[in-house]
């Protein structure tokens, strides 16, 4: 008699990555499991993403416009008709069998809401010296957090359909921290775990900039949720990181310090630094012993600066949240949810 499996439905939510698409989409049609159900949502792209999936024989669900990514992967969701849920960003290609493990499980602790995956410390498509960097980086952060956690990581993740509709779609008003908001209604209900053996590749963010922008807009929009939590996500964000980006942000604020008392006063943002540099002294040992020395410092004034950024932008968000009544009510439970019905199916 043959083992009946649970139909995966594996949801690719898009917006221009042509480029890392077409090595997601083959990734995912080498998945080792089966049966599985494959949907690009294109979140109105204005490259050739669509056609990139079309030529691969995928379905693809086109937004009448942009979305965001919360509102992709909730139309995706919306198509799908498997048992579990597995959503995968487009620049992020799963191992082989990184499907057929995490629905493994998933069956085997029905407590379980979500598995999600670590990233190589390698990235996907090898396009600058600031990709390498935050491939490592986010890979340690990962790795060093495996284990039961209550920050989701939706880029490669699986998930019961069941669970899904109990905890409701993404909040489609978070364009930069849905997934923290969704970790935290998750975990209320349900175990959430991260794990090395569902492993996969990013595309990271190949630009400083663009980078920085990003973390810096994220690190003020997770405030309210703080706040309220008054605790940090289990996992990844620990409060020995926070203490790190913090004490990078005092050394570059007590440089005026060091200018007007001149040796003596050198002394407060060396301090700092040094303390900065104590919080992530594991990731930068891993660093040493895969890149050797001289990444190692090119490694480390990155991270400098990405820990100076962090610490500002949540700096701009405590502003924001002692004179903004909207902004404190950013995660409360009564804002809209629902996924937009608009869309078209294609094939």
């Amino acid at each position: 008699m043959t083992e009946h499996l649970p139909l995966v439905s594996a949801i690719v939510p898009n917006y221009n990555y042509a480029a890392s698409l077409d090595l997601c989409l083959r990734a995912m049609q080498a998945q080792t499991y089966r049966p599985i159900e494959l949907i690009v949502v294109d979140d109105g792209s204005t490259d050739d993403s669509v056609e990139v999936a079309r030529r691969l024989g995928v379905r693809v669900v086109r937004t009448e416009q942009n979305m965001g990514v919360a509102g992709a992967r909730n139309l995706g969701a919306a198509h799908a008709r498997g048992e579990i849920l597995v959503f995968v960003d487009s620049d992020v290609a799963p191992y082989p069998d990184a499907v057929e493990v995490a629905v493994a499980m998933l069956a085997a602790d029905p407590g379980l809401g979500a598995v999600c995956s670590i990233h190589d410390p390698e990235p996907l498509i090898r396009d600058s010296l600031v990709e390498e960097y935050r491939a490592l980086q986010y890979h340690y952060w990962t790795a060093s957090s495996e284990g039961p956690i209550s920050f989701l990581f939706p880029a490669m993740m699986a998930m019961p359909r069941r669970v899904f509709d109990d905890i409701g779609p993404f909040n489609t008003r978070l364009r930069e921290t849905e997934e923290v908001d969704y970790g935290h209604r998750l975990t209320q209900r349900y175990g959430m775990v991260l794990t090395t053996a569902v492993r996969s590749r990013h595309d990271h963010d190949d630009k400083l900039f663009k980078l920085l922008r990003k973390l810096y807009r994220r690190g003020g929009a997770r405030v309210p949720l703080y706040a309220r939590r008054r605790r940090f996500a289990r996992g990844f964000e620990t409060s020995n990181r926070a203490g790190g980006s913090l004490a990078a942000l005092a050394a570059v604020a007590a440089l005026p310090v060091a200018v007007l008392l001149g040796p003596v006063g050198a002394a407060l943002p060396a301090l700092a630094l040094a303390v900065s540099l104590l919080a992530d002294l594991g990731m930068y040992r891993f660093v040493l012993r895969r890149r050797g020395p001289l990444f190692l410092l090119y490694f480390g004034a990155v991270h400098f600066l990405v820990n100076v950024t962090i610490a500002a932008g949540v700096a701009a968000g405590v502003a924001r949240w002692l004179v903004s009544a909207r902004f404190r009510r950013l995660y409360d439970a009564d804002l809209t949810m629902r996924p937009s019905a608009a869309g078209e199916a294609a094939t």
